[in-house]
């Protein structure tokens, strides 16, 4: 069972996602919190694997409390954070995946992109709500912080430039297995290599790195 924390000041919004999760057969809510505070309180209680989180929450918000989560946690351990927001171009969404968050969700979101968020995210992916990808990755290439000091792309192989770029261009693993006709247990080694050589957090700064490097 995928364990699930949700953290949201509003309670009809925090039932409506409980009544979507708890309906499937691998999902369970484990707790809520009305704030960032409770959320860490109720995380370390519960141990989830994923935990949604609202942005705007009364005293700690919810960017502070994802930052303080995956400060304790190394990228690929749980609690994975699903950053919840209102608007798709909420600047509070781009301070979330710089705090560690393995990505974000609009409110409004379908059930089924809901409950594949969850799985994804569980399953140690990242996820980005699937209208506004492409523009939050130029968003941040345009708006947000440059990497300092960029490791030289000279340190990947080949191989390993390739699989950026199409990590840069939106594949899953096994997408990226098929178009180069390699195992996906194979791209996930590529996968970790690029992140370990660039000293990069995750897939989403991944393709980060592509777009501000050029090689995207």
């Amino acid at each position: 069972m995928i364990r699930v924390v949700i953290a949201d000041d509003q309670a009809l919004v925090r039932a409506g996602f409980c009544m979507i999760l708890d309906g499937t057969d691998d999902m369970t809510v484990v707790g809520e919190a009305a704030d960032g505070l409770q959320a860490l309180t109720v995380a370390a209680g519960t141990r989830p694997d994923v935990v949604l989180m609202d942005v705007r929450m009364p005293g700690i918000d919810g960017i502070e409390a994802t930052r303080r989560l995956r400060a304790d946690h190394p990228p690929d351990e749980p609690p994975h954070v699903i950053i919840l927001t209102t608007f798709d171009l909420d600047e509070y969404v781009y301070a979330g995946l710089r705090a560690g968050a393995a990505g974000f969700l609009l409110k409004d979101s379908l059930d089924a992109e809901l409950l594949q968020a969850v799985r994804a995210v569980a399953g140690g992916h990242n996820v980005a709500a699937p209208s506004v990808t492409r523009r939050l990755v130029q968003h941040f290439v345009t708006t947000g912080p440059r990497i300092a000091d960029p490791p030289a792309v000279e340190a990947l192989t080949t191989r390993e430039r390739e699989v950026l770029r199409l990590i840069a261009e939106g594949l899953s693993n096994q997408e990226i297995g098929r178009r180069l006709m390699i195992t996906e247990g194979t791209v996930k080694t590529h996968v970790s290599r690029i992140l370990a050589k660039l000293a990069l957090r995750d897939r989403i700064h991944a393709v980060i790195y592509a777009y501000q490097t050029g090689l995207a």
